[in-house]
């Protein structure tokens, strides 16, 4: 075939060693910059000459050194995502997110996981010697820890969680307003005895929305409302639900819980072991809006987080301020969706 090498020929080009995008743009019959651009996500280059290229490289087996790379450009082209609780459903579909999405901008993600929020100082010197180029928080940082990000010039961006102290980007889902929008279609369905499974004491989201919820009932007139629960498991759920029910008064009309596996765990439990059937007898709500949710035993009542869109504006968010650390940091805030199931009572 005239113009290409002969697969027999392909050694001598390298003679046994590493193959170089030299070596590729020499085959191909273009310049360095030209195949470096080819192995760049979203730089401009024609069909043809990316057909070129990849054809060329195909043929010798070459792979991009990401190393020597990131000493050329002096970046890792990695993010960390700092994750707490990997055990609640939302987190694993909020983290295939951003990994497509950051894949899909060349950069790959290094994952943290803390089992509670407050291991975010252990976890931060685990991240440093990466030399990331950024980092998605999924956990409550202090206004400490993001003091070592600006000394440390690395950009941070929040997911689902703010502070007011300092200035940082963050990109949020509206808890207030979600938890408001489910305690109120309640109200109007007739319900007035409430009770509050909440989620874990140091996690900002499930204070916010915990708050709320009392807030939004004392708007109501309704003050008595018990709230028991500690974290996002179904199995707070679950016992929060037989604890409540021990403590005798009778069933609520409806519970607003921390998050669906939370409402899934107290469905089970006044389904189970009390033998209250929702909506009949009973009307929980949840939060997040979980696949599990939407399952035929279960059909919560409970705000969707626009995962898709949150993550993107994260990324996007984090991208922009590597490329430009000076710029304004900001804070977007997202509505949720209300989807209403056969787990409530409710009145829209």
């Amino acid at each position: 075939m005239a113009g290409r090498t002969r697969p027999d020929k392909v050694v001598s080009i390298t003679s046994g060693r590493p193959v170089t995008s030299y070596d590729v743009a020499r085959h191909a019959g273009v310049s360095q910059s030209a195949v470096s651009r080819c192995f760049k996500p979203g730089a401009s280059v024609s069909k043809k000459m990316r057909a070129r290229v990849m054809a060329a490289a195909e043929e010798l087996g070459y792979q991009p050194n990401a190393i020597a790379r990131s000493l050329i450009t002096r970046r890792s082209n990695l993010i960390a995502v700092l994750i707490s609780n990997l055990t609640n459903l939302y987190y694993p579909e909020v983290l295939a997110e951003l990994t497509q999405r950051c894949s899909a901008a060349g950069v790959r993600v290094l994952l943290f996981t803390l089992s509670r929020e407050a291991e975010a100082d252990e976890v931060l010197q685990l991240v440093w010697p990466y030399r990331v180029d950024g980092v998605i928080a999924s956990a409550q940082l202090s206004p400490a820890h993001v003091a070592e990000f600006e000394k440390r010039n690395v950009p941070l961006v929040f997911y689902n969680r703010y502070l007011n102290s300092v200035s940082v980007s963050s990109v949020c889902c509206d808890q207030e307003d979600g938890v408001r929008q489910l305690i109120d279609g309640l109200y109007k369905a007739g319900h007035r005895k409430f009770a509050i499974i909440a989620g874990p004491p140091d996690s900002v989201v499930g204070v916010e929305r915990k708050t709320a919820a009392l807030e939004r009932l004392e708007e109501l007139g309704i003050e008595d409302a018990p709230v028991l629960g500690e974290d996002y498991s179904y199995e707070n759920g679950f016992n929060s639900v037989n604890e409540l029910m021990a403590a005798g008064g009778g069933p609520p009309d409806a519970v607003i819980c921390a998050n669906d596996v939370v409402a899934i765990g107290a469905l089970d439990a006044f389904r189970v072991n009390h033998g209250l059937v929702a909506p009949r007898d009973i009307s929980v709500v949840g939060f997040d809006g979980v696949g599990p949710a939407t399952w035929k035993s279960y059909d919560l009542t409970t705000i969707r987080q626009p995962v898709r869109r949150m993550t993107e504006a994260a990324v996007s968010m984090l991208l922009a301020m590597i490329e430009e650390p000076e710029m304004p940091r900001e804070r977007r805030v997202f509505s949720g969706i209300l989807r209403t199931g056969s787990s409530a009572k409710f009145a829209e």
